[in-house]
């Protein structure tokens, strides 16, 4: 490659860089004082469904509460993360919920807050088999996400058959 072919493509990818950034910024946020905005909760309460599938109750109701109840959990979760560890998750977050962003990388054409379960886990499961490394972390991160979220509440455990802690006894010290 010549010297001037070079210059030329590292003068455009670094335009391309502060162009993808300034949009980025312009996005809406994935959280706000540690709470997730209302585009965020569309989406990881679309993301739930698509993970945990017949986990999520089937009454409307019931559903709402629960995928309520893991996003409060979630919130939690993610404020307890390291400040870096909280920026790579939130601009995860505000790249899925753009509208590019939920096409071209997630690959679902549907709306977070429209989008069905079993179209969430399809586009899920086009990340986790996709070649792309950033593709399969992306889907690794909202699974573990959402599951460890999930069953961080006692009352999710037996929905895996999970019956809890077993008492450990008492042994008299020798």
């Amino acid at each position: 490659m010549q010297r001037r072919t070079l210059l030329r493509v590292g003068l455009v990818a670094g335009v391309a860089v502060a162009a993808g950034a300034g949009i980025l910024a312009t996005m809406a946020p994935a959280r706000r004082d540690g709470l997730l905005t209302p585009p965020s909760r569309e989406f990881f309460a679309a993301v739930a469904r698509g993970v945990l599938g017949p986990l999520i109750p089937a009454d409307a109701s019931a559903a709402q509460r629960t995928l309520d109840a893991h996003l409060q959990r979630l919130e939690t979760a993610l404020n307890g993360m390291p400040p870096g560890v909280q920026a790579e998750v939130d601009e995860l977050i505000t790249i899925a919920i753009s509208v590019p962003g939920r096409r071209l990388l997630i690959g679902l054409p549907t709306l977070w807050a429209d989008a069905r379960g079993d179209e969430v886990e399809a586009a899920l499961l086009v990340l986790r088999d996709s070649s792309v490394a950033l593709r399969q972390q992306i889907y690794q991160a909202l699974r573990e996400l959402t599951n460890a979220a999930f069953f961080a509440d006692a009352s999710t455990w037996p929905l895996m058959g999970y019956a809890g802690q077993r008492p450990v006894p008492n042994r008299p010290a020798a």
